[in-house]
């Protein structure tokens, strides 16, 4: 009986399990992601201070830069170069570089991102507008064909566990994911491009064949896609055997879930349940990584863009970097540092939604 009258004091005592209220969920979410806004622009001014002095360090300058070229070129004098130079130049680089930072934050702040010193009178948004949608263009195809060939590799992977199948697939997808784009890029060139011949690299150059008019037309879309047929295979390539693995991984875990024994056990058919269970969940991770690797686009394609000939924004970035086009340069490091930054924001968001015990751990932490 004092067992009894025990229990039933300790469960007064503890009280019922408490359920947080709707608005308490909603309240918190709101403090979550204004904790998350400020921590992604806090990273953003950061990584743009950094980037500011960064570009500085690096050896010459583009004054000097152009005057060596001139000579180089021209055979002019060092003098008459250096003329040239003071005439086409608004850069001073040997002001003091806290000037230089806070000019460059205020006019920053302002939307104004600069002047191109190396293409006087071209703004640095118009480089940045002229060259992203390209790169977008071709990552972005690659990114889903590699994202959709990848989950059915890791689904056809995972049910077809240490058959030869399996094992094919795995080490392909190892050894794809192993080698970097850029030596993939190389190969592409030396036997589809040099040793098969079936592109012809010189024409495949550039984002689109000069002299044809941009339009949404069939003929101007098949133009586009023949010349990022390249940069488009050498980064799905590269990215699909990541994919695989992480899905195969993934599926075989959602196969040894509980309500997959139910289902099976229910009689339900192989395709409802690979569909409508195994499926949706087992590519719920992939979602948020993908999101992250969205914010890598820019930064991956500076040297497969440069290989293939290809005028995007890794192109323009390259050239930036040869010439010391500080503008330019501080330009596509802040898009990248924004789209890297969104990217995890947007992937900390989205699985923040699919599982809420994300935020709770952290309202715990905090």
């Amino acid at each position: 009986m004092s067992g009894a009258v025990d229990t039933s004091a300790a469960k007064l005592i503890e009280g019922p399990a408490v359920e947080p209220s709707p608005s308490a969920v909603r309240r918190f979410f709101s403090a979550w992601l204004v904790r998350r806004l400020l921590k992604a622009l806090l990273t953003v001014f950061i990584v743009t201070t950094g980037t500011f002095f960064l570009v500085r360090l690096l050896p010459g300058n583009p004054v000097e830069t152009y005057i060596q070229t001139q000579i180089a070129q021209t055979g002019i004098s060092y003098e008459a170069a250096a003329a040239q130079a003071q005439n086409l130049f608004s850069l001073d680089p040997d002001a003091p570089l806290i000037s230089q930072y806070f000019t460059y934050m205020v006019n920053l702040l302002h939307g104004d991102f600069g002047n191109s010193i190396l293409s006087p009178g071209t703004t640095v948004a118009q480089v940045i507008t002229t060259y992203l949608p390209w790169t977008l263009f071709s990552v972005g195809v690659a990114t889903v064909i590699s994202f959709a060939a990848g989950i059915v590799a890791g689904m056809i992977m995972a049910y077809r566990r240490e058959s030869w199948v399996d094992h094919t697939l795995s080490s392909l997808g190892a050894l794809l994911h192993a080698i970097p784009n850029y030596i993939l890029a190389i190969l592409i060139v030396v036997f589809l491009g040099v040793k098969l011949q079936w592109f012809n690299l010189t024409e495949a150059r550039g984002s689109y064949t000069p002299g044809v008019e941009p339009s949404f037309s069939l003929s101007f879309l098949n133009d586009i896609f023949y010349h990022a047929t390249l940069p488009i295979l050498a980064y799905a390539l590269t990215t699909v055997g990541s994919w695989a693995l992480v899905m195969k991984s993934s599926t075989v875990e959602t196969l040894g879930e509980d309500y997959v024994t139910v289902a099976r056990a229910r009689g339900l058919s192989d395709s409802r349940i690979r569909s409508g269970y195994v499926g949706r969940n087992a590519v719920l991770p992939l979602f948020s990584q993908l999101a992250v690797s969205l914010g890598f686009v820019v930064g991956g394609s500076i040297f497969v863009e440069r290989i293939f000939g290809y005028q995007g924004i890794g192109f323009s970035l390259f050239n930036a970097i040869n010439g010391r086009d500080y503008p330019v340069l501080q330009g596509i490091f802040l898009v990248l540092t924004i789209s890297v930054v969104a990217a995890n924001l947007l992937a900390d968001i989205l699985y923040s939604r699919l599982d809420p015990r994300i935020r709770l751990s952290g309202k715990a932490k905090g």
